[in-house]
């Protein structure tokens, strides 16, 4: 038996102590995978995964602010240094700022542009590399409807999750001679603080307009990671799954 088979693979969730990250983490630490997350700080769910005996050795957490390169490398360096390798990235750390966009200040700008779009670019860069040297991984991007719809208040956010849908295909046109697919998921509108500023009638419109008749979990999202990073999947890459329940079809 190989390594993965024995003891799971590797895996990389960003942003993976709340919300949807969270729930992506959970999914491959129930599929006897060994996941690494990052984010800027602490949450009980991440203090629960290294104190659980069914999780602990499987579990590493790293605080690290993706928008500096050098976080980014101490994280895959401190990964690299207990599991020797990494299978699956998830690209999923990213912030918000609501706002027209005559308002937004440097900062705000700044703030969603680095995370976003500098964040992904640094950890791809830094697991490509490690990718290629073994010919195999698969890397997703986690981007968003409004990357493809366009949303008003979010003109800034809109940007960088459409860029990251254009970094997906560009990646797979690199990486794909060498055995790594990568592919895209842009959700919709999920059950996670992201939509907590959202008042009930807002809400209640969007499930309205949703076919399936209500908002996203984090768990919908997470099955289509598993889908695509799954080790028989050699063949679909480049691509962007819409997980919205029908709100953009």
């Amino acid at each position: 038996m190989t390594e993965a088979s024995t003891n799971g693979r590797v895996v990389i969730v960003t942003g993976g102590s709340r919300g949807l990250g969270a729930g992506i983490v959970r999914s491959y630490l129930a599929s006897g995978d060994r996941v690494a997350a990052c984010s800027r700080s602490r949450t009980p769910e991440v203090d629960a995964w290294e104190k659980d005996p069914e999780t602990a050795d499987r579990f590493l957490f790293v605080p690290a602010d993706l928008s500096k390169s050098a976080d980014a490398k101490t994280f895959v360096d401190a990964v690299i240094a207990k599991w020797d390798h990494i299978d699956v990235l998830i690209n999923n750390a990213g912030v918000a700022r609501d706002g027209m966009l005559g308002l937004a200040t440097d900062d705000d700008i700044d703030t969603v542009v680095d995370l976003n779009i500098k964040g992904t670019l640094y950890m791809s860069r830094l697991v490509g590399r490690r990718m290629l040297a073994r010919r195999t991984g698969s890397i997703v991007n986690i981007s968003s409807i409004v990357g493809r719809s366009g949303y008003r208040g979010l003109a800034v956010y809109s940007a960088t999750k459409a860029a990251l849908d254009g970094l997906t295909r560009a990646m797979a046109r690199e990486l794909g001679s060498r055995g790594i697919t990568v592919n895209g998921i842009a959700p919709g509108y999920l059950r996670t603080e992201m939509s907590h500023g959202l008042d009930d009638g807002q809400m209640d419109q969007i499930v309205r307009r949703t076919p399936a008749g209500r908002l996203g979990e984090p768990d919908d999202v997470a099955r289509a990671c598993q889908f695509l990073t799954d080790p028989l999947n050699t063949y679909l890459t480049g691509q962007v799954l819409v997980i919205d329940g029908g709100l953009t079809s």
